[in-house]
């Protein structure tokens, strides 16, 4: 693929939120760390002033104006790439869960994305990302799938403390339950995965303990699995507390 039709691929990520318990629409997550993907049904359409309709994606009403441009308000709003928009909701339980999904293309690409990838041999633009966290009274999970990467291959990740920038220091150390304590699975979060032949991959991790407010601020794929490796790409992803 040319690196136009690459760029015009990109964009920041999906995001979205909603209550664990299944209130605003969301459903509960059934166990696993993938399964609450939806963002909302239907569509809304509204129509400018002059010559132009605007039309999104999502469940609510939609607003438009004269240029053509539009969105639907409520559940999920779509923008140029198909991807959803932010949504929230508050849980009866006290849980919560979150989604958000991004495409990476490099630093400095004419579409900006939150997701950026540092060595395209091993995470090619326009390859897909997805983070996933629930977290109720007894656990916390964040899970993650990915799609476009090379086949057959060993890959790290963990959740750093940081966003991510054309600098992939940038993104900060791995995020810590007890700061300055073990560097290891239990006192942080490992997304480890290997891809299969069509160079997908998915992993989850679980813990009893839950992240500091603003504390974790992306993940980190790395070129090897472990404590460390080199920094390959990187998703800003807005965790919750």
């Amino acid at each position: 693929m040319g690196a136009a039709a690459l760029l015009m691929l990109t964009g920041g990520p999906t995001l979205a939120h909603g209550a664990a318990d299944g209130t605003d629409g969301a459903p509960a997550p059934d166990g696993g760390g993938h399964a609450a993907h939806s963002t909302g049904t239907g569509t809304g359409t509204g129509t400018g002033t002059g010559t132009g309709t605007g039309t999104g994606t999502g469940t609510g009403t939609g607003t438009g104006d004269a240029s053509g441009s539009g969105k639907a308000s409520g559940a999920s709003v779509a923008g140029a790439t198909g991807e959803a928009g932010p949504v929230g909701g508050a849980s009866r339980s006290g849980g919560f869960w979150m989604r958000a999904d991004g495409v990476f293309s490099p630093p400095g690409s004419f579409v900006p994305s939150d997701a950026l990838t540092y060595d395209t041999a091993l995470v090619p633009a326009a390859a897909r990302i997805e983070i996933t966290q629930y977290a109720d009274r007894t656990s916390h999970r964040v899970g993650t799938r990915l799609r476009g990467l090379v086949p057959n291959r060993a890959y790290g990740m963990h959740v750093h403390t940081s966003p991510c920038a054309a600098d992939p220091a940038s993104a900060g150390p791995h995020y810590q339950h007890r700061v300055s304590a073990t560097a290891d699975p239990v006192n942080e979060v490992w997304l480890d995965f290997r891809t299969d032949r069509n160079g997908a991959g998915d992993a989850e991790a679980r813990h009893e303990w839950g992240f500091r407010d603003g504390g974790a601020r992306s993940v980190v794929v790395h070129d090897a699995q472990g404590g460390a490796g080199k920094r390959v790409a990187c998703f800003t992803v807005p965790f919750s507390s």
